[in-house]
């Protein structure tokens, strides 16, 4: 998916959600445990009730990767579903991926070309030969770890290093990378007052923003200082939409907070237009 068509959908569905499918076997509905596929099926009906007012889903690969091989193929299955039947939607393998330049090819082409995804999420630690390989994909993007929401952030990513945080020069260096047109950035919501800093190095790219919701970021602020003009948000909620109820009624409430989320976003659009 182009960044065109993206902003396309945002527009169309005047939302700028992503769901996360972080699906624990120990949270879902006890019914699905049943099932041969307990994963997929409850992504599925996740999906089918989520995906009109979602423009986004991101697979979080640890939680799939945990079961082993049924995992993998609970994730094949996922990623063909979206991809067959909600081709506008777009889809993040949250891997955060990042090596030595053979190993992160290796890494791309499994998602990129294998599983189809339009975007993976990478670690930057390792520098560029780590993520140009990513890059080179034509019509894939390439999600690098800027300003995370975790309690260890402040470990390293906004050490002073000659004078400038450490993030920021991570971001001004992806810069210069080749094909960087490709990059996106995963800021944490709970960092809301970095993002007027972040958009004066890259005022014009995507930011993949986790941490509304469980996490406590707060929608609204994360738009007055991260928004630019064709939105330049995928703003993530996962736990509070996936695991709404553990009842048979969980799609419907994953719904009913899919939604609550996407009137406000559409609220926000509108009062900045």
């Amino acid at each position: 998916m182009t960044t065109k068509e993206l902003i396309e959908q945002i527009n169309l569905k005047k939302s700028f959600l992503c769901v996360g499918l972080d699906v624990d076997l120990n949270k879902i509905p006890e019914s699905f445990l049943e099932l041969e596929d307990p994963i997929f099926e409850f992504n599925k009906a996740i999906i089918d009730a989520t995906h009109d007012v979602a423009v986004a889903y991101k697979p979080n690969i640890a939680f799939f990767e945990a079961y082993g091989l049924k995992g993998w193929m609970s994730l094949q299955k996922t990623i063909d579903y979206i991809n067959s039947n909600y081709p506008e939607i777009f889809t993040i393998a949250d891997a955060k991926r990042g090596d030595i330049g053979n190993t992160s090819s290796m890494y791309a082409k499994a998602f990129f070309e294998d599983l189809n995804f339009d975007s993976i999420t990478v670690a930057p630690y390792m520098g560029k030969d780590s993520v140009e390989p990513f890059l080179a994909f034509e019509d894939k993007h390439t999600i690098m770890l800027a300003l995370t929401s975790n309690e260890g952030a402040f470990d390293f990513q906004t050490l002073e290093v000659e004078g400038k945080e450490l993030y920021k020069k991570v971001l001004e260096t992806s810069k210069t990378w080749k094909n960087s047109e490709n990059l996106m950035y995963v800021v944490g919501a709970t960092k809301a007052e970095y993002f007027t800093e972040i958009r004066k190095i890259v005022p014009d790219s995507f930011l993949l923003v986790p941490g509304v919701g469980a996490q406590g970021g707060s929608l609204s602020e994360v738009c007055k200082y991260g928004m630019n003009t064709n939105v330049g948000l995928l703003v993530n909620s996962s736990r509070a939409i996936i695991y709404a109820s553990k009842g048979a009624d969980f799609a419907e409430k994953a719904r009913q907070e899919a939604v609550k989320m996407q009137q406000e976003m559409q609220n926000i659009m509108a009062a900045i237009n």
